[in-house]
């Protein structure tokens, strides 16, 4: 089947994604002031509260992701994202059926364990059916998708405001459950990942797979160096390396991996793009923008950071790389924030300024749907799938995913305040760690572009064997034994640990 095939397989796994964009994307449209319903049958909540009602999602999310790391290697990428579907559904019905604040915050917490699995194992299960030269566009499908969900949820929120009733904030919660359900039963008939079947053992399984990946009538010999270099080295892991946690950590290489894993995901979070995500509303509110406009101007920006997003991942990632997309977009997203922090400290709500005002949402807009869209957006969840050795590739991933929502859990919970209490110097804080994001991608992050995820150890400083896609050779390794081919040990790179 090829490429057509790989496309449609990452694309329907991404609807794990679409589901981490849409639960994010209507709660900030249901806690908003412009759902009177929803604020008359819990009572009008606080910004402690609404605070709460979203942070507590973050934190299930943390859990979610920390549980998907086990469950993905023992049970499989595919079978993991079946999981997940189905709590989601579980959590998406509780929110909808909610009765009191403390039945939705259940509903919230469950959701999130079942978003932060699939936040984990979606990327990782496209990483690992990708072909070298793809990875970036087939796995940046995740945030593609993050911002379909946004943007589907902008505009469900923006029909359902006009329902006069308790179906108002019913209905857009309630829609979760169709794509968690079209996930779940879909997963049923989709490969599993080629590597973990061979580390499984489960070769003819993993070489099916593979051709029904990847393979055309022209690129046999391709398909067979591929997969020898992926059972090469998952091999040798197995007979020479242990599959510890610790080994995140166990040498310099490996410390360098997590660490940049880690950063990566925590420099997405001090973007500021939660802020804008969640507080959306809000932030049009302080320009002076009321009532459906609101909405209106939300969805705006989410169908632009669609389009921007598709056109990146399509004709950008895979030819320009990793870290000068980080680099552009850390600049665009400070400037930004600092021209939005002037705006609303001379032209905020009470000005009559109105073209300030509209500069001021053009610069929200330009902030996520362009230099967030081009950089950390789909750059975050490619990066930390691609850069592990496959012996621990789902912990070390489901670590860098739990970074991102403890940092989430953080924001989102400090962010009403900050902008109840200091309004426009908040973003201030943002213009800051966008500019400290910037100098750690300059100095600690290696370029990921092009090679496969065999080939990361060569990146990192830690090849041990050669790579049958480098030596041409189907048989650079003695797999059962776990040592190199005596013919193939010249071009071996010595092993470099601390």
């Amino acid at each position: 089947m090829g490429v057509a095939y790989n496309i449609f397989v990452a694309a329907f796994a991404a609807i794990g994604s679409f589901l981490f964009g849409y639960d994010s994307g209507i709660i900030g449209e249901v806690i908003s002031p412009t759902f009177l319903h929803f604020q008359s049958y819990f009572g009008n909540p606080s910004a402690d509260l609404t605070g709460a009602i979203v942070s507590t999602f973050a934190g299930g999310c943390f859990f979610g992701a920390w549980a998907a790391g086990w469950l993905a290697d023992h049970i499989g990428r595919k079978r993991t994202i079946m999981v997940g579907s189905l709590v989601a559904c579980l959590g998406c019905a509780l929110q909808t059926s909610a009765q009191n604040v403390a039945y939705l915050i259940a509903g919230r917490i469950i959701a999130g364990l079942a978003i932060g699995c699939l936040s984990m194992v979606v990327p990782l299960y496209q990483s690992e059916i990708s072909p070298p030269h793809m990875r970036g566009f087939l796995t940046g499908m995740t945030q593609f998708m993050i911002a379909v969900g946004f943007l589907v949820a902008f505009w469900v929120g923006y029909g359902c405001q006009f329902l006069d009733s308790n179906a108002q904030w019913r209905v857009p919660l309630g829609i979760q459950i169709i794509p968690a359900a079209l996930l779940f039963l879909g997963m049923f008939v989709l490969p599993y990942s080629p590597r973990w079947l061979i580390q499984k053992g489960r070769m003819e399984e993993a070489k099916h797979a593979l051709q029904v990946l990847h393979g055309t009538d022209k690129n046999q010999d391709f398909i067979e160096l591929e997969f020898a270099e992926m059972v090469e080295q998952i091999r040798y892991e197995q007979a020479n390396f242990s599959h510890k946690v610790s080994d995140l950590w166990a040498t310099r290489p490996m410390l360098r991996r997590t660490l940049t894993g880690i950063a990566v995901q925590v420099c997405t979070q001090l973007t500021g793009i939660n802020v804008s995500s969640y507080f959306q509303p809000t932030l049009y509110k302080n320009l002076g923008y009321s009532g459906h406009t609101v909405l209106l101007l939300t969805g705006i920006n989410g169908a632009l950071g669609a389009v921007v997003l598709i056109f990146f991942i399509t004709l950008v990632i895979d030819r320009v790389g990793r870290k000068p997309p980080l680099i552009i977009g850390s600049i665009g997203m400070a400037a930004c924030l600092a021209i939005e922090a002037a705006i609303n400290k001379n032209y905020g709500q009470g000005s009559d300024n109105t073209a300030a005002q509209k500069a001021g949402v053009a610069f929200i807009i330009l902030f996520g749907s362009f230099f967030f869209s081009t950089s950390f957006g789909p750059i975050s969840w490619i990066y930390q799938s691609e850069i592990f050795p496959m012996r621990v590739r789902a912990v070390g991933t489901s670590v860098c995913t739990m970074a991102n929502w403890a940092s989430s859990v953080l924001i989102s919970q400090v962010s009403p305040i900050g902008l109840q209490n200091i309004g426009w110097k908040y973003y201030i804080v943002f213009v800051v760690t966008n500019v400290m994001n910037m100098l750690i991608v300059i100095f600690f992050f290696p370029e990921t572009k092009g090679k496969s995820l065999e080939e990361m150890d060569a990146v990192f400083g830690d090849q041990v064997i050669p790579h049958a896609l480098e030596t041409g050779n189907t048989r650079n390794v003695d797999t059962e034994k776990g040592t190199h081919t005596p013919s193939e040990e010249k071009v071996a790179i010595e092993h470099r640990e601390a």
